[in-house]
């Protein structure tokens, strides 16, 4: 189903794939009862990291936590959204930030080297996970290294799966995470 925005466009630039490649919504419509569960799971998510940084003191609440949110609960069925790639893409996140932190102590040299060999490793590890491509930047600007930088993102990422691991059995169900078959 084409919307009225998509037909208006082509017809006054009928030739124009690449307007049009603009304005093609390439996301399946959802229903409104997934929507506000997926919603609700964002921000209970987001509620539970940010009592238990409050609670402990801790910089738990970081900003890549939010995209990761959105993958989980409003994408489950993504490749990227999955358990695996959620845990090893931060990990190898966090693990090349602190290589490169030493190679290159504390320069935005580091942290633009440190997302592109993140993205280099997720993809040939196959377990991207974007947002975990802006924990280097996030690390560097707020000088979060060293255990406090794993810790951080273990327990925020591990509250998020697993409260996606529980959303996604209520109605109505998703699988999550994907079966492997064979």
């Amino acid at each position: 189903m084409r919307g009225r925005i998509e037909r208006d466009a082509e017809a006054k630039f009928p030739s124009s794939k690449f307007l049009k490649s603009f304005i093609t919504r390439h996301e399946r419509s959802v229903d409104g009862i997934s929507n506000i569960k997926a919603g609700i799971a964002a921000i209970a998510g987001m509620l539970a990291v940010g009592y238990l940084a409050y609670v402990t003191g801790q910089p738990l609440l970081l900003a890549p936590l939010g995209s990761t949110s959105v993958l989980l609960f409003a994408q489950p069925s993504n490749p990227l959204s999955q358990p695996i790639n959620v845990m090893m893409g931060f990990l190898i996140g966090a693990v090349v930030c602190e290589a490169v932190f030493f190679a290159l102590p504390g320069t935005w040299l580091a942290a633009a080297v440190s997302v592109g060999l993140a993205i280099v490793l997720m993809r040939a590890f196959r377990v991207t996970h974007p947002p975990a491509g802006a924990l280097p930047i996030l690390a560097f600007g707020q000088g979060l290294h060293g255990v406090k930088l794993f810790a951080v993102v273990f327990v925020g990422c591990t509250i998020l799966v697993a409260l996606a691991l529980i959303v996604h059995r209520i109605p109505p169900r998703r699988q999550y995470p994907l079966r492997v078959e064979g």
